[in-house]
């Protein structure tokens, strides 16, 4: 099934607007690179936030969209993990030694909100999910649901919450 859903084009949108704007930016991208997650998974992430243009005209295969929501969902589990303890020390050196004032600020304030903007990403990816199974599960009629066939979907809840 080709998933076309404004609703979910939408919520894409805004997961991939808030990552680039939030999460991956220049005061915590030399952090995020430090984290150990397969470049499988970074691609995945990559086609979820950057790439949702591509999808406008095709639609989503559902497998695809699971795929890129278990991927982000496990990069939001790492990062609790791995950046978010050392972030002020592994964004110390993201910009440069001698930063502008307002850089110094901003990035401050990436620092300090990247707890915050992580919770935010995992409650959008929490939307999106909620929002395909459901889409899967009234296309599917009688068949089985493609979420039920994916093992590492019941563990989408730890990876956003934990």
């Amino acid at each position: 099934m080709q998933v076309k859903n404004p609703e979910i084009f939408s919520v894409i949108e805004s997961i991939g607007d808030h990552y680039r704007t939030n999460i991956s930016n220049r005061f915590t991208r030399r952090a995020l690179s430090s984290m150990t997650l397969d470049p499988g998974t970074w691609n995945l992430i990559e086609e979820l936030t950057e790439k949702a243009e591509n999808y406008r005209y095709q639609g989503y295969h559902l497998d695809e969209l699971y795929s890129q929501i278990l991927a982000a969902a496990r990069f939001v589990y790492q990062a609790k993990r791995q950046i978010l303890p050392n972030l002020r020390y592994l964004a110390s050196g993201s910009v440069g030694s001698r930063m502008a004032e307002t850089d110094t600020v901003l990035r401050e304030m990436a620092v300090n909100n990247f707890g915050p903007n992580l919770k935010i990403l995992a409650d959008k990816l929490n939307e999106l999910y909620v929002k395909v199974a459901a889409l899967d599960k009234e296309s599917a009629g009688q068949k089985p649901a493609v979420y039920t066939t994916i093992t590492e979907l019941r563990e989408i809840g730890r990876y956003l919450i934990e």
